[in-house]
């Protein structure tokens, strides 16, 4: 890569950690910021996706903040295990996402920190209560819909990337037998003959196509694409290699055409295509205030997940195009809502302009450029390399 590339990707990562010593204190029980003006409460699965960048940034502030943040979740857990939505709220429950993500932060800081027990009796409960999220008493996790980061999108019964979490928190924390039949699991085909036989079930492989299904859930299931669920399909390892390469050339065919369709303008994918329509089925009326085609959880750009991507790239051993991407990444990381600063680090981003529409200083999109400039520097992906070693 040119220096000069090198050194804007500098520059954007010296402000990622600007943004995240900034909003490592805020105004709720001195506990991190979800976003540096918009979003001042402490939202657990934001900060558990953070953890990434920290980690690989190895800043001690920063440390010590997320430390903090785990331990306040552990004492929030519910008697049953779940983990609140918001960190300091104990009281506010119902997310899907929150308790796998939970998992997945703590083995992550005992990698860390060397502290093989870390809040080892929280981590007990929230692997009980995961065990119990399974309808058909298996082992894929089923949630309701808006339940996920998506809460503004219906996914319905077993969803690609709480299942995808499920799998990593459990490799990561030496729960392999476990890991292993939800890995079997997500390997089966979706159901299409419109009849489920005895001991059929369910799974996330799509027929003739390289990526996992949206969601599935007995003879239903969604073909439409999920890019956080697929890139932490890769990194995990529950995509094979042949199938990671072929996923990517996939998603960068289907970008390319999207652009001439003037349906993207930039040169990232978005969070989930093809977009939903409000002539299609899987339309609900509340999308056309904020699901619009192209916008938020139906379409946007999400620079968190571009983080994920181009994580997945270098999983998948694409150096050049992740470099590319990351690249790309830097260009859009740029873009503010408020113009004020040099770096937005923008929540989101419609795809059909690229204009910023969410909130700036993101903690998220900070923390996972971070990781994402580590694994192209390093052409490895921190603690998702075990993951996969692990298969």
């Amino acid at each position: 890569m040119e220096t000069a590339n090198w050194t804007e990707i500098e520059a954007a990562k010296k402000a990622a950690l600007e943004v995240l010593l900034h909003n490592a204190h805020g105004p709720f029980h001195g506990l991190p910021r979800t976003a540096g003006w918009g979003y001042p409460e402490p939202y657990t699965r934001d900060l558990m996706f953070s953890i990434l960048g920290i980690a690989v940034s190895g800043n001690q502030e920063l440390l010590k903040s997320i430390r903090r943040v785990l331990e306040t979740l552990a004492e929030n857990q519910s008697e049953h295990g779940h983990i609140p939505s918001l960190v300091h709220d104990q009281e506010d429950r119902g997310a899907s996402d929150t308790t796998p993500l939970f998992l997945l932060g703590v083995g992550i800081f005992r990698k860390i920190t060397d502290e093989p027990d870390f809040l080892q009796e929280a981590v007990s409960k929230a692997l009980t209560w995961m065990a119990y999220q399974c309808p058909s008493d298996r082992y894929l996790v089923a949630q309701q819909p808006t339940s996920d980061w998506r809460d503004e999108q219906w996914v319905i019964g077993y969803g690609l990337f709480v299942n995808t979490l499920a799998y990593s928190c459990l490799r990561l924390l030496g729960q392999n037998e476990r890991a292993d039949a939800v890995r079997h699991e997500m390997r089966r085909f979706t159901i299409t003959g419109g009849a489920m036989h005895h001991h059929v079930h369910e799974g996330f492989v799509v027929k003739h196509k390289p990526y996992y299904a949206f969601w599935s859930y007995k003879i239903y299931s969604s073909e439409r694409f999920d890019l956080l669920g697929n890139s932490l399909a890769i990194l995990s390892g529950i995509a094979s290699p042949s199938r990671a390469g072929e996923m990517v050339s996939w998603i960068e065919e289907e970008c390319a055409d999207m652009r001439k369709r003037g349906e993207l303008a930039v040169g990232l994918p978005p969070n989930f295509f093809p977009f939903i329509k409000p002539e299609d089925p899987d339309w609900h009326a509340r999308y056309a205030i904020y699901n619009n085609p192209g916008d938020y959880h139906n379409g946007g750009i999400w620079p968190f997940i571009c983080g994920f991507y181009v994580a997945a790239l270098v999983a998948a051993k694409r150096y050049a195009l992740a470099r590319e991407k990351l690249l790309a990444l830097t260009q859009i990381i740029k873009l503010s809502n408020t113009g004020t600063v040099a770096f937005g680090f923008n929540e989101w981003l419609k795809a059909q302009d690229g204009k910023p529409m969410g909130q700036d200083w993101q903690t998220w999109s900070a923390a996972l450029y971070l990781y994402a400039a580590k694994c192209v520097e390093e052409k490895r992906t921190p603690f998702f390399d075990e993951i996969r070693a692990g298969n």
